[in-house]
């Protein structure tokens, strides 16, 4: 898993469009652009906490994450129900969706071609932080 740190560089500002472009027949009013969007602020609400991951694998392709994609991990959050996190697991880093009922906290994969994800009463297991966006790095994103 290949982990990168946010503070790198400084603002870049993307050319953004001023109309929503449609998914439809296109508006000859789509032509130029308005303003710009600085990616690193729309994407990271606590810098100091965030860093981004590469995503490996398929075991998170029901959650939009898929192999090749960039995760932005907030530290700074609490986990909650249904939440993506990143996980140490005995020392192995990997996503999971963390899932609580009462007291019970469990993790799983988020695909069902995978078996049923089950962790060793013994394991020891730190969060990392919670998936709180993530970029599509592939040519065509599913």
């Amino acid at each position: 898993m290949q982990v990168y740190d946010v503070g790198i560089g400084l603002p870049m500002p993307v050319p953004i469009l001023g109309t929503p472009v449609r998914a439809g027949f296109p508006s000859p009013a789509d032509d130029f652009v308005e303003e710009e969007i600085d990616l690193q602020r729309l994407l990271i609400v606590n810098r100091p906490a965030t860093f981004l991951v590469r995503v490996a694998g398929d075991s998170m392709i029901l959650a939009r994450l898929f192999d090749g994609d960039l995760a932005v991990v907030d530290r700074s959050l609490t986990p909650r129900n249904g939440d993506i996190v990143v996980v140490d697991i005995d020392g192995e880093r990997s996503f999971k969706v963390w899932k609580r009922q009462g007291p019970k906290v469990t993790l799983h994969f988020a695909n069902p071609r995978f078996p049923e994800y089950r962790l060793a009463p013994d394991a020891l297991v730190e969060v990392w932080g919670v998936v709180s966006g993530s970029v599509c790095a592939r040519r065509r994103c599913e």
